[in-house]
């Protein structure tokens, strides 16, 4: 009966077919070739299939042990899972690691964090959100993430600890054909309300409705940078992005910084990014690892700024 399928049955049978024979196998697992043969013989008399044929020198898979072996190391990759799982609830290892983060956050240190994460506790699962401006103080605030990345001095909190990771530099870019990429400049505060501004706004309640960064009365307020880059390039306005994502688009002159100084001098003006988390919340193992991990990262990424800026 399948019933008297066994994990050790399930290992033997996946040794073999590894190692290619049976004396191997028993070489590997610390065991007897003899008490190896008829630990299979006994699987597949239980299975009513021959998973070897034994005709030749070696032991070679059969068609049926070929399509049960896929199962088999499937069984046994889930059940190494859940005793990692069992080890890490037993150590008090988390069972999810939760993060909000601001959109201005450059991802791919933020991904080459998490992947260390991963590697160190696999049984801990992620859960990942992008919010913008008080969007990951608030998840903090309301328990839906462990940690966040805060971009910006505006939503700071009492309750809130709060750690420098690295600068991040916004620009104020136009696109290239836009009447602003030519315009002489220096340009004055004015001058630049004279044209439409794409904006993000914020969909927590912590700015109050305060714009931020705002200069122009006339706005398009979107909801991501994602959409605020493809509106700048599309000539709608003009607007400040990150540098990470602005860089390339420099490069091949896409994108033109705007001429002037009231954003930051050459139109770039740094925002200092932050990991925080509540402080009646104290850290486990995973969340730590991950904020050793991301501010060992920032600091490597300062000696190579396209990662968190854009060039000159």
């Amino acid at each position: 009966m399948l019933d008297a399928l066994s994990l050790d049955q399930m290992r033997m049978f996946l040794t073999v077919a590894e190692t290619g024979s049976f004396r191997a196998a028993a070489l590997r697992l610390g065991r007897v070739q003899s008490a190896v043969s008829h630990t299979i013989a006994r699987l597949e008399d239980t299975l009513g299939v021959a998973l070897f044929d034994r005709g030749g020198h070696r032991p070679v898979l059969t068609a049926e042990g070929k399509a049960l072996l896929v199962h088999v190391r499937d069984v046994l990759l889930r059940v190494d899972a859940l005793r990692a799982r069992a080890r890490g609830l037993g150590s008090g290892v988390e069972l999810e690691l939760s993060l909000t983060v601001d959109v201005l956050f450059p991802p791919l240190l933020l991904g080459a964090a998490l992947a260390e994460t991963s590697a160190a506790y696999p049984s801990v699962g992620i859960r990942l959100s992008a919010e913008a401006l008080g969007g990951p103080v608030t998840a903090l605030l309301d328990k839906r993430s462990q940690l966040a990345i805060v971009v910006g001095e505006s939503f700071r909190d009492p309750r809130i600890a709060l750690e420098a990771l690295t600068a991040i530099d916004m620009i104020a870019v136009v696109a290239a054909s836009h009447p602003l990429a030519r315009a002489p400049g220096p340009l004055d505060a004015a001058a630049l309300a004279d044209h439409l501004q794409i904006v993000q706004f914020d969909p927590s309640p912590l700015t109050g409705q305060r714009d931020i960064g705002v200069v122009s009365p006339r706005t398009c307020r979107v909801g991501g940078q994602d959409i605020k880059h493809a509106m700048i390039l599309a000539g709608l306005g003009w607007g400040r992005l990150p540098g990470w994502l602005a860089a390339e688009d420099l490069a091949r002159g896409r994108l033109v910084r705007v001429g002037t100084g009231v954003l930051g001098r050459q139109a770039r003006l740094p925002m200092e990014a932050y990991l925080g988390h509540r402080l009646d919340e104290p850290l486990g193992p995973a969340a730590r690892s991950f904020a050793g991990a991301l501010a060992r990262l920032c600091a490597g990424a300062e000696a190579t700024p396209e990662t968190t800026k854009a060039g000159p």
